[in-house]
């Protein structure tokens, strides 16, 4: 069997240490954990990249401590409109769902998508019966809010009130998740899943569901999840900016995805990560924030999972 990869995030808007309890930060820790090892029981059993970054991604939205699914933030209308895609880097295909309101796991859709292959991107309320006819999980769009997503949303209309957003912290303004993965037979993927940002402009759309920018995958070279203000990963096509700084410059995955966080997207001040995994199994985890949710498991099949800059590693 050849060398498997996997590598995760659940945002890189975490907030300051002390603004959860270590209890809270443990129990983000722990899903952090089961995410990694639902895409790890795949590959470690010869399964696809596909099916390990989808099996990562489902628990994240399942989780309440990220922004994504269960959870998820809410627009200005107090309302959820989320947003994923999945790619194949054996075959380019992908395929996503934008403005969803009623898809318990998006993610699921977007793969469903791209099966069919009819159309890459759906969104709206025609994504959501897409769902419902091919049989996946719907739910009330009250089931995706959480007391944390209120109060971040009541956060970020008294920043808009008294002009004071752009101070807003982090972890009140956005947050995604996302995992990349390199199978045994060489085959790499990635996936991301959202509910953009806190008081988003309703109808809004940003990186995660266009392929190239948030999320981007693509045999020989890496794949790529993303995580910050899409806008600007959109205009910078990140993911297949890193993608082509390995193909057409030589570089290695850590450094092609440090320059295009670190460098490329300095001028603009904003809050930007990625989790990225090269075809020989190499793993970069840049972000410019205080933290970031991310994961990862080596090749011998250690877990290490960390918010901060301390890296834990879990049984």
């Amino acid at each position: 069997m050849g060398k498997i990869a996997l590598a995760i995030h659940g945002g890189c808007g975490v907030m300051a240490k002390l603004g959860l309890s270590e209890a809270e930060w443990e129990a983000a820790r722990v899903d952090l954990g089961h995410a990694l090892k639902a895409g790890w029981a795949v590959l470690s059993t010869g399964g696809s990249a596909l099916d390990a970054v989808q099996a990562s991604v489902v628990v994240l939205e399942d989780s309440p401590h990220f922004n994504a699914g269960y959870g998820a933030a809410l627009n200005a209308a107090g309302e959820h409109e989320l947003d994923a895609s999945i790619m194949d880097g054996a075959t380019l295909e992908a395929g996503a769902v934008t403005l969803v309101r009623r898809i318990r796991n998006p993610v699921k859709v977007a793969r469903r998508v791209m099966k069919k292959g009819e159309v890459v991107l759906m969104g709206g309320h025609a994504a959501d019966e897409f769902a419902k006819v091919e049989g996946l999980d719907v739910v009330e769009p009250d089931y995706f809010t959480t007391e944390k997503r209120v109060k971040a949303l009541a956060a970020m209309k008294a920043h808009a009130a008294a002009g004071t957003a752009a101070a807003a912290s982090e972890s009140e303004k956005h947050g995604t998740v996302g995992a990349v993965a390199l199978d045994s037979a060489g085959h790499l993927a990635a996936a991301t899943s959202t509910g953009g940002y806190n008081n988003k402009p309703v109808g809004r759309i940003g990186d995660t569901p266009i392929v190239g920018a948030g999320t981007y995958a693509r045999d020989g070279l890496c794949a790529v999840s993303g995580t910050g203000k899409g806008e600007f990963f959109i205009r910078y096509a990140v993911g297949h900016e890193v993608a082509s700084r390995i193909g057409y410059l030589g570089e290695t995955v850590e450094q092609a995805a440090s320059t295009v966080i670190m460098e490329d997207l300095k001028p603009h001040a904003i809050g930007a990560g990625l989790v990225a995994v090269g075809a020989d199994g190499t793993i970069a985890t840049p972000y410019n924030t205080d933290g970031m949710f991310r994961g990862w498991v080596t090749p011998d099949g250690e877990f290490f999972v960390a918010t901060h800059d301390v890296v834990f590693r879990i049984e």
